[in-house]
């Protein structure tokens, strides 16, 4: 490179596939360096690193944190079908983004410092004559203290290099950097911890270092677990690597299928359909399912596909999350009228694709036992998409929660359209205050409400947050914009509900009510809820089954409904009831008992003061 007037970048048209030219032209002998403006790179490069090239010639930063999809296949050439190769982002960086550069030296705590070269024997007898000053790279050093060392003495006397286009260009790539620099706060730092985090911080807002052509990329799984110092400098910029797009998925599928007709051989689907199927997938899952099938007996058909694909989610979010497709619809759920007419509503928007008018989620209040969980779940199917359930992803050691609902939120955003189930969200999702466990319930919290109230991913990502203390979710998280959409649930009120509740567990639960098994059941004076009555019916059927019968006959539901106690009563299910009201968002939810009262002058005060009263005596 002579002058700012030359390219900066490589690959144009007529050569797509050579390594990026990612260098900046020698510093100028006046005060300011000369602006230099990258050509647009290739084509199929991904996002992220258009990105990086902007920020490295911007002349802010030269400390990179590579974070998100990181272990991941990267396309590595890309012009022709022919030449197209998949690598690991490792090669992407040594043998694209810096292919062009003096020398690209990598490290872990595995393997310690060693030139990166790709499979390119060539360049790395360059990058070794260029590094013979460090001696041997088979005794380069392995701990993190002592390879520091060795390449900030290296960087020092690059600069000092007097070459006629400059000093020589070197990038370094730290991989595992979480486990490096990993999330502590200031009192657990070791010495040796505490040096290597002061190091890195010196490299990236060194004036020296961001006028040459030297760059650090540091490559986490995820974010959250590597020390906030470091990624909060306003010298370091964090790039998160997305989970790939449809179009990325459908060149990877052409690309490891080969020939359509060789496709066909062992899959029901194209290539393009595959990548249209596979959304929430990685290139390697992706890669799996067709190995899977290419190699072995296996047929790729629709039920193969959705096996696969929910154990390798759930692989992929580490057992965080439960994946499934929901069998049941609307049609399945008793009572709750004006609930399944809006429910049913929004469904058909994002069915015809008008997600703008989506709500961004919905909070599911009412007493235990009134069909929450299956209320949501049906909602998912009749949309027709995937659903999840949120498991526990709290974990005792420091950073790890964090980390694992990040990598969860980020499966989530290439799964949609989903709709993802909280399930006790009083309890899951933490409150803003800290709580005695370091802030890691506030920063869960802080995770939640900031992709909650994302709207780029409305009607892609559908919150439903279920819960029978809804007074005790963060009136943050239910607010409009987030869980906005606020539904309350209540007992079945009149014999005809019951009736059909009773029926409807039975087809549920396979049982067999005879015709006139239910004729007749009345509410009494004790409110049964929908898990009541799954009970009831499931206690009828152990009767019949007893006596050597299929058909649950009107005495088996009489004993079993006189033998049956429900198993909360009293002021608890008063409490869930009156707070489910209190959240109501649209009058037409609640039932007309409770609309009266709620129209009545101060009515909705008198109910607000008959749940304090209850809670203090629950309370006391």
């Amino acid at each position: 490179m002579d002058g700012p007037e030359q390219d900066t970048v490589a690959g144009t048209e007529d050569d797509t596939n050579a390594p990026t030219d990612l260098k900046k032209p020698p510093p100028g002998d006046g005060p300011a360096a000369p602006v230099v403006v990258p050509k647009r790179l290739p084509d199929w490069y991904p996002a992220w690193a258009r990105a990086l090239a902007e920020l490295y010639f911007s002349g802010t930063t030269c400390l990179f944190v590579l974070h998100g999809n990181v272990n991941d296949n990267v396309c590595v050439a890309g012009t022709a079908e022919d030449e197209t190769t998949y690598g690991s982002l490792p090669d992407f960086l040594a043998t694209r983004l810096f292919g062009r550069w003096d020398v690209v030296l990598s490290y872990d705590l595995g393997r310690g410092l060693r030139p990166l070269a790709g499979s390119d024997p060539a360049r790395l007898r360059e990058m070794v004559t260029h590094t013979a000053a460090l001696g041997e790279p088979s005794r380069w050093p392995r701990t993190p203290e002592k390879a520091f060392f060795m390449i900030d003495r290296y960087l020092n006397r690059t600069l000092l290099q007097d070459k006629d286009d400059g000093p020589a260009s070197v990038a370094i790539v730290i991989q595992h950097a979480e486990y490096v620099v990993p999330s502590a706060d200031i009192a657990s730092v070791a010495h040796a911890q505490g040096s290597l985090l002061v190091r890195l911080l010196e490299w990236a807002r060194s004036p020296h270092l961001k006028r040459q052509n030297i760059a650090f990329c540091l490559i986490a799984n995820n974010l959250s677990e590597m020390n906030s110092r470091l990624i909060k400098s306003p010298y370091v910029a964090a790039i998160e690597i997305p989970m790939p797009a449809d179009e990325e998925r459908s060149r990877f599928a052409t690309w490891a299928t080969g020939d359509e007709d060789d496709l066909a051989a062992y899959s029901d689907f194209t290539a393009d359909q595959l990548a249209a199927m596979s959304n929430g997938l990685s290139l390697v899952d992706l890669n799996i399912v067709l190995a899977q099938a290419r190699t072995g007996t296996r047929h790729i058909d629709g039920a193969m596909f959705r096996s696969l694909k929910k154990s390798l989610i759930e692989r992929q979010c580490y057992g965080l999350l439960e994946f499934f497709e929901p069998s049941h619809t609307m049609d399945m759920v008793v009572g709750h009228g004006a609930a399944k007419d809006r429910l049913r509503g929004d469904a058909d928007i994002i069915t015809r694709g008008q997600l703008d008018f989506a709500p961004m989620g919905y909070l599911i209040c009412g007493p235990v036992g009134t069909g929450k969980t299956f209320l949501a779940e049906c909602y998912a199917g009749s949309i027709g998409i995937p659903c999840v359930k949120l498991r526990n992803f709290r974990s005792k050691y420091v950073g790890e929660t964090e980390g694992n609902l990040e990598r969860v939120l980020t499966v989530l955003r290439s799964l949609g359209p989903v709709v993802v189930i909280i399930d006790e969200a009083d309890a899951a999702l933490g409150t803003r205050e800290a709580s005695g466990d370091s802030g890691t319930s506030s920063r869960v919290f802080s995770m939640i409400a900031s992709q909650m109230g994302d709207t780029r991913y409305r009607g892609k990502i559908v919150w439903m947050l279920l819960t029978s203390r809804p007074d005790r979710l963060p009136v943050d998280l239910k607010r409009q914009g987030r869980a906005e959409v606020h539904i309350p649930l209540f007992y079945p009120s009149n014999e005809d509900e019951y009736r059909a509740m009773f029926r409807v567990m039975g087809r549920k639960n396979k049982v067999r009510l005879a015709d006139d098994a239910v004729a007749h059941v009345e509410p009494g004076p004790r409110r049964l809820s929908g898990s009541d009555i799954e009970s009831v019916v499931l206690a009828a059927n152990r009767l019949a089954l007893t006596d050597q019968r299929r058909d649950v006959t009107r005495a088996d539901v009489d004993v079993a409904l006189r033998d049956f106690i429900p198993s909360a009563q009293g002021l608890e299910r008063e409490a869930q009831e009156l707070s489910a009201v209190l959240e109501c968002t649209q009058l037409g939810f609640l039932p007309e008992a409770w609309r009266e009262k709620v129209d009545q002058p101060n009515g909705r005060t008198a109910i607000q003061e008959r749940l304090v009263a209850i809670r203090q005596i629950l309370e006391d």
